[in-house]
Order: C-alpha cells, then sequence, then structure tokens
C-alpha cells in the first residue's frame, strides 16, 4: 500500500491544508493509539511540541484522538523533539509524539512518534498505524477513556539530562558562546544549559511569537548568527533548528562548520579515547567525500545510508556504531540520546573546544571538503525524474564523473523539489554537471 501521510520524518505539511490537519491529527492519535494499546497497564503517551501557531491546535486534537481510544496523556508543551524522546523512554510511556515541522517555516507543522524504547518508528510500524487511519477507530468504553494532564518540570529534566552528557570535570568559564534557537523549541533549554555549566551565553532567536520560527534565524538561515559572533568577539556560535534535532555551528571569524565536519571532529576525539563503536561512522550520500577521505587516512569508515536521520540510526544499531548524523546539521550519539540532539552536540562541541589550546577555526576545520554543489528545483506536479531525457542526461553526467566524483539525485520527502547534488575534485566540473541535471529536470516539470 502507498503511504499516503508518513514521509521520510513521520507525517508534515502545510496546516489546514491536505494531511496537516485537525481531523488528520486526530486520526492520528486513534490509530497510534490503537497500534500501542497492548496488554492491561494503563497506557500512557507524551507530546511534545515546538513553538508554531498550530501546535496548540495539533495537540489539542491528538489529546483527543488519543484519550478517545483510552491513552492517558502527558503534555510538555514546547520541548526539543530529543527531550520528547528522552521523556517517553523515562516515563515508561507507550509512544511519544514530537508535534513539530523541524526547519519549516511557521505556515508547516508535522508529526513525528517515538516507541516506548525512544526510537522513532520503523517504517513497518507507521505503514500498520497509516493502514489502521483507514477503518474506524476502537474506541474506549466511558469509563476508560483517557485522562490529559500537563506537567511542569519537562524542561528541568532535560536539562539535566544533556548537561549529564558533559564530563564532569568540564565547565565552560572563560567561553562567550552566541546561541541562536531559531525561536523553537529549545529557545529556554539550550542557552540554560550552556550558562549553567559557565559559559557566557548571547542569545538569538529566543522570542517565538507563533509565526516566527525559522525566520531568519536557525541552522537553515545562519547569516545572523555569523554576524552575532563577529560582532560579540565571540568564541563560537551555535545554531539549532525549529525542533533543536540539529546543529551548525560558527567559528570566531563568522566561518560556518556543517554536520560533516562535527562528526569528524566528535569522531575523532572519541577515537582517541578508544569511545568509538562500529569502527567509523554512518552518514548519508550527502556527505562529503572528504569526510570519507578524511576517516579512511584514521583507519576508519564511513556507512553512508539514503538521506533521513531515521535511516543512520537504523544503521547505527545494526552496526553498533554510536556516532552518525547528516551534513545538514543532525548529530545522533547513542550513548547520550536515541535520536538526533543539536544540544548534546553542542555541548560535545564546547567541551572540545575548552579541552583545545586551538580557536574554533582551526579546531573545527577537521578535514579538507572537495567542491560539492547542491541545487535545488521544485516541481508542480508529476514525476520528472522518470523523464527518458532526464534519465538519458543523469547516465551521461555520471559516465563523466566516474571515477572522479560522485552524483546524488533524490527527491524531498516533504516537498515537491528534485534535489541535485555532486562533487568531485574540479570544481568547474561538479557545477557543470549540476546545471545540466538541474536544466533537463526544469524541462520535464
Amino acid at each position: 500500500m502507498g503511504r499516503k501521510f508518513f514521509g521520510t520524518d513521520g507525517i508534515r505539511g502545510r496546516t489546514n491544508d491536505s494531511v496537516m490537519t485537525a481531523a488528520t491529527a486526530m486520526r492520528v492519535g486513534q490509530a497510534a493509539g490503537n497500534y500501542f494499546v497492548r496488554g492491561g497497564h494503563r497506557h500512557r503517551v507524551v507530546i511534545g511540541k515546538d513553538t508554531r501557531l498550530s501546535g496548540y491546535m495539533m495537540e489539542s486534537a491528538l489529546v483527543a484522538g488519543f484519550t478517545s481510544v483510552g491513552m492517558d496523556v502527558i503534555m510538555t508543551g514546547p520541548l526539543p523533539t530529543p527531550a520528547i524522546a528522552l521523556l517517553t523512554r523515562e516515563m515508561r510511556a507507550d509512544l511519544g509524539v514530537m508535534i513539530s515541522a523541524s526547519h519549516n517555516l511557521f505556515p508547516d507543522n508535522g508529526i513525528k512518534l517515538f516507541g516506548p524504547d525512544g526510537f522513532k518508528l520503523s517504517d513497518e510500524a507507521e505503514s500498520e498505524i497509516e493502514a489502521l487511519l483507514d477503518s474506524e477507530p476502537k474506541l474506549a468504553s466511558a469509563e476508560n477513556i483517557g485522562r490529559a494532564r500537563r506537567i511542569e518540570d519537562a524542561r528541568g529534566r532535560y536539562i539535566h539530562a544533556i548537561k549529564n552528557s558533559v564530563a564532569s570535570d568540564i565547565r565552560f568559564d572563560g567561553l562567550k558562546v552566541v546561541v541562536d534557537c531559531a525561536h523553537g523549541a529549545a529557545y529556554e533549554v539550550a542557552p540554560s544549559a550552556i550558562w549553567e555549566l559557565g559559559a557566557d551565553v548571547v542569545t538569538l532567536g529566543v522570542d517565538p511569537n507563533g509565526t516566527n520560527i525559522n525566520d531568519g534565524v536557525g541552522s537553515t538561515a545562519i547569516e545572523a548568527l555569523q554576524a552575532k559572533v563577529v560582532e560579540e568577539r565571540a568564541d563560537i556560535g551555535l545554531a539549532l533548528d525549529g525542533d533543536a534535532d540539529r546543529l551548525i555551528v560558527v567559528d570566531e571569524n563568522g566561518r560556518k562548520v556543517d554536520g560533516d565536519q562535527i562528526m569528524a571532529l566528535i569522531a575523532t576525539r572519541m577515537h582517541e579515547r578508544d569511545l568509538l563503536k562500529g569502527g567509523g561512522v554512518v552518514a548519508t550520500v550527502m556527505s562529503n567525500l572528504g569526510l570519507e577521505r578524511y576517516l579512511d587516512t584514521l583507519g576508519l569508515s564511513l556507512e553512508r545510508t539514503k538521506v533521513g536521520d531515521r535511516y543512520v540510526l537504523e544503521r547505527m544499531r545494526a552496526g553498533g556504531f554510536n556516532v552518525g548524523g547528516e551534513q545538514s546539521g543532525h548529530m545522533i550519539l547513542l550513548d547520550h540520546a536515541t535520536t538526533g540532539d543539536g544540544s548534546v552536540a553542542a555541548l560535545r562541541i564546547l567541551s572540545s573546544l575548552v579541552r583545545s589550546t586551538r580557536p574554533a577555526s582551526e579546531m573545527l576545520h577537521v578535514f579538507e571538503p572537495v567542491p560539492q554543489l547542491l541545487k535545488n528545483v521544485r516541481y508542480d506536479a508529476g514525476q520528472p525524474l522518470e523523464d527518458h531525457a532526464v534519465q538519458r542526461v543523469i547516465a551521461e553526467v555520471e559516465g563523466e564523473l566516474a571515477g572522479k566524483g560522485r552524483l546524488v539525485i533524490r527527491p524531498s520527502g516533504t516537498e515537491p523539489v528534485i534535489r541535485v547534488m555532486a562533487e568531485g575534485d574540479d570544481a568547474g566540473q561538479v557545477e557543470r554537471v549540476v546545471d545540466r541535471v538541474c536544466n533537463a529536470v526544469r524541462e520535464a516539470a
């Protein structure tokens, strides 16, 4: 059966349009509730959200859905996605739900589901829940309808947990850190955790109003952070996205440091201390060839998956790895979290900076990336990649790059966009082949 609701990262779309409506959210609550109501214990779901205006509507609809099938609901208010994963496991809940569209702007929203172990649901589990969306829910009897309550200490619990990812002898005294929370879910917890560990914290993106999430701030719009770091003469800048599961870093000169360099640094430090598991790092097909070459010099492997942090996580768990992530900033450190956690990754970077005698600009430049170019082509309808002319151009370009670089083409899982990426040692060739593929896709679309 085709998947109408679930994409690469839960359910996502424009609010009050297509699948992302209150009616859908209630049906998801009922279907997921029916799927997880097993055994004779009192069933429980933890629901968190980011700072979008529509979060109130989606939260209420989900509460109605879950309670109608007999699940008790615990609401945390705005918290990062990894915090919901953590609390689901800590509170022995059957299910965790995060209401967020991650790095998208406020008109979009989404629903991410976590199992009782704090890990995102498998494709198979999501498909079974999707099948239940097309059937009448099994409603609880009147006396077994669930109860809902809001807890007030969730932020403190999460701050305590992420601080425990830092060695007890580490303090951030003397560091000046600019923290950009994208007006999103981490607007209180991330600056608080870093400040409690001793840093002088300058904040950006910590004034959510329901409609400004990711708007000109955060990990997908780092210009404001770059300027602030230079203006404040800070040691480093940290940018989270709307639900704080990804991290992009800015050094003291305002230079961007992406997820590949962050993974390289964390893996190197852990390898030096014999703490790296699996013999390498797991990343996606989008990670730079330079990362792969660098890890090889250390005798480590780079395992590649298709795009999506859930697929990185699946490979990590299957292969016994404890470090993985995406170039876009998802950092999965399985010793400390069950999903991408930008705040945990940020604390690890700051810990390395404290231990290092070098500035961030030197410490974070771990390897030399090869020229890489990514362009997006938006389309209105159809299947542009199935067009014969497009397929012919792709085949020709792959032949041209053979032995010199890579071509990666994929449709976005969350919007009608084709992403075209190429990399290789010849920057001019990379630009030419990307433009050639993009033009072919535009013509077909």
